[in-house]
């Protein structure tokens, strides 16, 4: 079962290497990422995060629906807002 309404191509892209997700107003570092693929079910988890103590998870439907916003932001359908970053490395 694939991902519906939610550019599977444009989200790999955002979610690879990331090692950080602005929830909404909140910065959360990342635990866990699997890039949704033909072999991910609605219920499995793509991506874990962490602020501190708080750990949320996100499972492969929660981004069904998914509008891009550009930048690596995308838009769930409950209304949540995530944008996925990568740190830099300076020489």
């Amino acid at each position: 079962m694939t991902m519906t309404n939610a550019p599977t191509t444009h989200l790999d892209r955002s979610m690879r290497n990331a090692d950080y997700v602005l929830v909404d107003d909140v910065v959360c570092a990342t635990s866990y990422v699997r890039v949704p693929d033909e072999h991910t079910v609605a219920d499995d988890i793509v991506l874990e995060v962490t602020d501190g103590d708080t750990e949320l998870d996100f499972i492969r439907a929660d981004f069904d629906g998914a509008q891009s916003l550009g930048d690596d932001a995308w838009r769930l359908a409950d209304g949540r807002l995530l944008r996925f970053l990568t740190s830099a490395t300076l020489h």
